[in-house]
């Protein structure tokens, strides 16, 4: 799945770089701010409500979510806590949910590997990984991962045997998935900060494998 990447020019560039004034904005962007306004008026919710939790969704990155997996590699006990109830074991973690939806912790493992996907939107662990990646919202990757998932994951260079499982996970409303990635060989000497420095948020997706370098990959 091709990334995309945008630059971001100062404002004195824009005529001499061909690029037009923003778009207006489109229908939802208007609902949106109409609903929240119309909230704030009729003291629902107040406008320091709604920047508090803009900022608690900034303060989250997938930093957090490979801390949990460092975690769960180097404590056997709290690997089985998060597989069992994965928020329970993230707040334990310190983490804090601000919604009422449950997180399935998936492991990876030589026989199975895991792929999430929200085919309808773009449902996302934020508590634990942030923001979404773009490519993960577009309709391309939400429709592929389902119908040719070993063809999407090949296009991020993750090549998945023929005899290994590959499940795809369809988040929902109400519950949200994190990938467990394998821990790779060759790390049995490291720290549990040097496992966390390993785990990127696309291996808690599902789409790539954690690395050591480019050269060593899990088995």
């Amino acid at each position: 799945m091709p990334r995309q990447h945008h630059d971001h020019d100062g404002a004195d560039e824009h005529a001499h770089a061909g690029i037009s004034e923003p778009e207006r904005p489109g229908y939802y962007e208007i609902m949106e701010t109409a609903v929240r306004e119309l909230l704030i008026e009729k003291r629902l919710i107040s406008a320091d409500e709604i920047r508090r939790q803009i900022e608690v969704l900034d303060s989250r990155t997938p930093a957090l979510g490979a801390k949990v997996v460092a975690r769960a590699w180097v404590d056997p006990d709290f690997r089985a806590r998060l597989l069992a109830n994965g928020r329970a074991a993230c707040e334990e973690f310190g983490i804090s949910f601000y919604d009422d939806t449950s997180l399935i912790v998936l492991e990876n493992i030589d026989q199975v590997h895991n792929l999430i996907v929200c085919t309808l939107c773009s449902c996302y662990p934020r508590p634990v990984l942030g923001l979404p990646p773009d490519w993960y919202k577009l309709k391309p990757y939400r429709a592929r991962a389902v119908s040719e998932p070993r063809v999407v994951l090949a296009e991020f260079g993750t090549i998945i045997p023929n005899d290994v499982e590959v499940r795809v996970h369809d988040l929902t409303a109400v519950v949200r998935y994190l990938v467990l990635p394998k821990r790779p060989a060759g790390t049995e000497h490291y720290s549990e900060e040097e496992l966390a420095a390993l785990v990127t948020r696309d291996a808690m997706i599902g789409v790539i494998p954690v690395t050591i370098d480019k050269g060593t990959v899990a088995p």
